[in-house]
């Protein structure tokens, strides 16, 4: 069985089919980029490295969330994909885009405890990031 048909499988258990074929739909997305996707610089080895990048990232990402039944957990991951995608290819980085916010950098005026620093980290994180630092 193919990786395609495989992942298509799972997702037939767990989606209406309107959410099924739009998923399915940026997975196939993703890789067509992937396929002529030219680096920003040029290079031969950077485009390879880029590609490569691009489809690991699109398969971790896929088959971590391939169980995922909550029909708000699962537009939240769409959302994440096409904001990625969009990101990308707006400037040519297929990496995640990183915030910059500094450490304390939310802090309220009042002393705040560092659990709340991270509470507010993670709120304030776009969602084109949400499961990157979960699987880099």
């Amino acid at each position: 069985m193919n990786r395609m048909a495989e992942f298509s499988s799972q997702l037939m258990k767990s989606m209406t089919p309107v959410t099924r074929q739009e998923v399915l739909g940026l997975y196939r997305k993703i890789f067509q980029i992937a396929k002529k996707w030219q680096s920003a610089s040029g290079q031969i080895e950077e485009t390879i490295k880029e590609k490569e990048y691009i489809k690991n990232e699109a398969r971790t990402l896929f088959r971590k969330n391939k169980n995922v039944t909550d029909p708000k957990l699962i537009k939240q991951c769409i959302e994440e994909c096409e904001a990625r995608i969009e990101i990308g290819l707006h400037y040519n980085i297929p990496y995640p885009r990183p915030i910059h916010l500094p450490p304390m950098g939310l802090a309220h005026k009042q002393g705040r405890t560092l659990r709340h620093q991270e509470k507010l980290r993670k709120i304030s994180k776009p969602i084109y990031l949400k499961s990157h630092d979960e699987v880099s």
